[in-house]
């Protein structure tokens, strides 16, 4: 019996998706529940999983967009498992064929070509140019520097170097994620304002408790918590930030659901902390793991990325100095980490070396003003520059529930 497998569908709104890749071929046997395909929706990859054993028969080619309910491919349980063998190189017949090759044959290859002088050696390194493709004009064919001189292109001329391109259809995901960030461009009053911090607290917090929060949690005490919570103190002070506009409305969340940028197998994904006000250091660090995991396996869904209020974005962990992060519509606004670098500072009056990260929030003008967006950034600054008193309380062991 062939059993029609259709496309699932991967969210309320999404009416088709595009066959990324299969990852199987035609007439290949298949084991259930094992990932046949990555599939493409305009909000993530999801993986397509054999709904039963058998025979594949492909009824969609890579790069089709099919409809949410389409058969994309056959499966014939009735089919016996094939014996597997697996198919290898036959190497050995390789080093035999170079074994057998005639010594002589071999030296003569190597001394085709004549030998560059010092000074022709010295020009074609430079100008990156092969001895092979120059011809010399010396006794026995050595390669004068006149004739280094002479093989060196010219300007506008192509070198000897590979001058291939390659012509790819972006995928679905990709294109909606380029349509979002124009139209935000495009649609928004988008303004980046900066600040810096002394992340100097937080380094000495994490050096002395790091160990025993893993050790008792499972997880990592990393930056992400103290961002979040930071975050999440900074909204309920200046709560237009955590806000969107509907044509002539604004819409104030009561609530924080905090979108993090993960790096995925398809490129950036941007996953969703549900109701962060709730959460402790623990409970940040429990979520922003397991979404990080489920984005890098594949296995987010679109569910899981819908519906933030308000986006974290740490360009820090690919070495980023400095960026102004674009709007995630339709929030009003992102807050950019970056790198940590030593840096000089002054406090108390005299200059030391500390911690510093620049940290950039790009807001929407429209919704969000000045003393709002300055407002917040500069809330976010003394969490983090004083994290005991005033995202602890006062208690350190309580608020990692180390007690």
């Amino acid at each position: 019996m062939a059993l029609e497998m259709k496309v699932p569908s991967p969210g309320e709104s999404i009416t088709e998706v595009e066959i990324a890749q299969w990852l199987v071929e035609d007439g290949d046997w298949v084991e259930k529940d094992q990932a046949i395909a990555e599939v493409d929706s305009d909000k993530a990859t999801l993986e397509l999983p054999a709904e039963a054993s058998g025979i594949i028969t492909l009824k969609a080619e890579e790069g089709d967009a099919v409809a949410v309910g389409s058969i994309v491919c056959l499966i014939d349980t009735e089919a016996q498992r094939p014996d597997g063998v697996k198919k290898t190189d036959n190497k050995e017949s390789q080093v035999e064929e170079i074994k057998a090759q005639p010594i002589k044959d071999v030296i003569a290859e190597t001394y085709a070509t004549g030998t560059p002088s010092p000074a022709a050696k010295k020009i074609l390194d430079e100008k990156g140019i092969d001895v092979v493709n120059v011809v010399g004009s010396g006794r026995d064919g050595r390669i004068m520097k006149e004739d280094a001189i002479a093989a060196t292109p010219s300007m506008g001329t192509p070198g000897s170097g590979g001058r291939e391109t390659e012509r790819k259809k972006l995928s679905m995901l990709r294109r909606k994620v380029a349509e979002r960030l124009v139209s935000a461009k495009n649609e928004t009053a988008m303004l980046t304002t900066f600040n810096e911090v002394d992340m100097s607290a937080i380094f000495e917090l994490r050096k002395q408790y790091k160990e025993d929060f893993k050790e008792l949690h499972g997880v990592g005490l990393g930056f992400m918590s103290f961002f979040t919570l930071a975050v999440v103190r900074a909204l309920d002070l200046f709560p237009d930030v955590n806000s969107m506009i509907d044509g002539d409305y604004q819409i104030k969340h009561k609530f924080k659901d905090i979108s993090i940028a993960v790096s995925g197998p398809k490129g950036l994904m941007v996953p969703v902390i549900r109701n962060a006000e709730n959460l402790t250091f623990r409970g940040v660090e429990t979520e922003v793991k397991r979404l990080a995991l489920r984005a890098r396996d594949g296995q987010i869904t679109v569910d899981e990325m819908t519906g933030g209020t308000f986006t974290i974005s740490n360009g820090g962990v690919f070495g980023s100095m400095l960026s102004t992060p674009i709007i995630n519509p339709p929030q009003s606004g992102i807050l950019g980490m970056h790198n940590i670098v030593e840096r000089p500072i002054v406090r108390d009056g005299a200059i030391v070396i500390a911690p510093v990260m620049f940290v950039a929030l790009s807001y929407d003008h429209r919704v969000i003003d000045g003393r709002e967006s300055v407002g917040f950034l500069v809330a976010v600054k003394e969490a983090l520059e004083n994290p005991v008193e005033i995202l602890m309380k006062g208690d350190i062991k309580k608020a990692l529930e180390l007690k």
